[in-house]
């Protein structure tokens, strides 16, 4: 599973790596966490405001911090 973070590095977008990586340990599933931070790159996906979460090519959240559990249920649902 691959799950990338989008964002220019700021606050809220290292917030986000965290809370996202801390659901991948919670939930045991192998999984790679990437940080994207090229704003081309991130446009590819369609994002504009950040940050946002892609799980395995999808887009997930954009424009805000998701919940422990919400990351949790999208690496279920694609595990």
């Amino acid at each position: 599973m691959e799950i990338k973070v989008l964002g220019p590095g700021c606050k809220k977008c290292q917030q986000t790596e965290a809370v996202v990586k801390e659901a991948v340990t919670e939930s045991g599933v192998q999984a790679s966490v990437g940080h994207v931070t090229d704003a081309m790159e991130i446009a590819s996906y369609g994002v504009f405001g950040t940050p946002a979460v892609v799980v395995n090519g999808e887009v997930k959240s954009v424009g805000k911090i998701p919940k422990k559990e919400e990351v949790l249920s999208w690496i279920r649902a694609a595990s």
